[in-house]
């Protein structure tokens, strides 16, 4: 009898274990049944991991002043030309990492949720092997086939050679990518304010400047992405591994090829959706890039404009990356110990904050575009009309982007299969809509796209994960705009010119945070 009270005793510790071990907040005690409590207790450590992610991504904007230097300097066509070879390359580095950047975050929090840190060790050294060497093997093949069948594919030389320096630069972007994953896996976020956004911005505006002195021209941004992608790769990598600087190898219970295989595995499925979903990401650009001279409005200049329509867009994007790098290891420590109420409840918090700030973001860029687009020259700035639609889809994308996240650390393929409807979406609507508005099609043919993702995404998990409706959270930010887009709209048809774009931003903004303001001490005075 006392000997079965203790296995039970010892099994609830074990288990008690487990769970505080995934638990959200580092320094509380083990949490309670009452799940609004433990999601008040989740927000503690996402908002700690959020505004360590915030800093870096901000510090990585810095990287904006290379864009910059080189719409300046070199004008728009040098431009489009860089931006057309580094979308193709980031979608070619899917295929060389293979998912494993997502994959590898995944594992580490499930092994680190059961306090196995000999695994996680043994997960970092095989990923970050299998993906350089991956991305080595699939940068070469790439840069080989150029060359060889540049003639079929009717590419521009200028073209090809631009896309075959940017490809050089797969096995730091592999490098990166899994390091800063391994970290946030393990929770800890600020690696990527070092890798990201000190070191990246720094090597490649540095690198651009040198690049452009010793006379390698319109290629210089070519040679800057290589370099910065190196440098970020390698302080990424120093950092992660001083998390398992006194971790003994232990090689007799972590066998690395059983590592390496249950990774790949796991990993397949998500590195094909990834592609697909940078494909679709970069699919405007790449098609507009196609039709030059071949649909209205549509030269080498216009896509130089539309790619800094794109990159001014795509700060949107990165709003996701302040919640989701540590929103994918506690959504796997939770699904891991079977707390999925309290998973659903965080996720339609976090879905919240998100629209605090992504509607702000839409409403300015879609209110003030012009004028914001006048940084990169006086030519830029026709790329204001485009620059609201853009902005909305990556605002949609990143948004949608919380339910991938939940959807892959249990079910990936599903994943697949919306990422593949989206992209034939997204692959017919630009076809169609490019050759007879230009510019204005790509815009609007990348939107449609990620509007079907999002209620793809939103189906999975109302009706084959059960989780619950969240409209009550996500109400308050979305009236907040109503309310605030109607006065600014007025303004902005009454007042012509910069002055009236920038009125009408001011008067959303204001009106917005009034809305915020309310809403907080309203939340404040329920929850004290």
């Amino acid at each position: 009898m006392a000997h079965n009270f203790e296995i039970a005793q010892a099994s609830d510790q074990l288990r008690e274990q487990s769970v505080a071990a995934a638990e959200l907040a580092l320094d509380v005690a083990p949490p309670v049944v009452d799940a609004p409590a433990r999601v008040d207790r989740t927000g503690v450590e996402l908002k700690r991991g959020a505004f360590l992610n915030t800093i870096a991504m901000l510090a990585a904007n810095f990287r904006g002043i290379f864009t910059f230097l080189a719409a300046r300097l070199l004008g728009p066509v040098a431009l489009g030309l860089y931006s057309v070879a580094w979308s193709t390359t980031d979608i070619i580095s899917k295929i060389g990492v293979l998912g494993l950047d997502n994959a590898i975050t995944t594992f580490i929090a499930r092994s680190e949720a059961v306090g196995d840190r000999a695994r996680s060790r043994a997960l970092f050294r095989v990923a970050v092997i299998l993906g350089v060497a991956q991305s080595v093997v699939t940068a070469g093949l790439v840069i080989i086939g150029l060359r060889f069948f540049n003639n079929r594919l009717h590419v521009q030389p200028q073209m090809v050679s631009a896309l075959a320096l940017v490809l050089c630069a797969m096995p730091g972007l592999a490098l990166y990518r899994i390091s800063t994953a391994v970290s946030r896996g393990m929770k800890v976020m600020q690696h990527d304010i070092y890798s990201r956004g000190v070191t990246e911005p720094v090597a490649t505006t540095l690198a651009f400047l040198l690049a452009l002195a010793v006379g390698f021209k319109e290629f210089s941004p070519e040679v800057a992405a290589l370099v910065g992608a190196a440098a970020s790769g390698l302080i990424a990598l120093a950092l992660a591994s001083t998390l398992f600087r006194h971790v003994p190898a232990q090689v007799d219970v972590v066998s690395p090829f059983r590592e390496a295989r249950l990774l790949v595995g796991y990993a397949v499925p998500i590195s094909i959706y990834q592609l697909i979903n940078t494909f679709i990401s970069r699919l405007d650009l790449l098609i507009l890039a196609y039709f030059v001279g071949r649909a209205p409005g549509v030269t080498l200049a216009t896509v130089g404009i539309y790619s800094a329509v794109i990159g001014t867009a795509n700060g949107l994007r990165k709003v996701n990356q302040t919640f989701n790098p540590i929103f994918a290891p506690v959504v796997a420590g939770m699904t891991a110990t079977g707390d999925h109420e309290v998973a659903a409840a965080t996720y339609a918090r976090l879905a919240q904050w998100m629209l605090w700030i992504l509607l702000p973001l839409v409403a300015v860029l879609s209110l003030a575009g012009g004028t914001i687009l006048l940084i990169y020259g006086p030519a830029f700035q026709q790329g204001g009309a485009w620059l609201g639609i853009v902005a909305l889809a990556s605002a949609t994308n990143a948004f949608v982007s919380l339910g991938e996240t939940v959807i892959m650390v249990q079910r990936p393929h599903l994943n697949l299969l919306h990422s593949s409807i989206t992209c034939a979406v997204a692959f017919a609507g630009l076809l169609w809509l490019i050759p007879r508005f230009g510019p204005l099609g790509a815009a609007v043919g990348i939107l449609l796209p990620y509007i079907v993702q999002g209620i793809l995404r939103y189906a999975t998990l109302r009706w084959v994960f059960r989780w619950k409706d969240s409209w009550s959270d996500i109400r308050p930010p979305i009236v907040a705009a109503g309310i605030a887009l109607g006065p600014a709209l007025i303004c902005r048809s009454f007042v012509s010119g910069i002055v009236g774009q920038v009125i009408s931003a001011a008067v959303f903004l204001a009106i917005f945070g009034v809305q915020w303001w309310r809403h907080h001490i309203h939340r404040k005075d329920k929850h004290p």
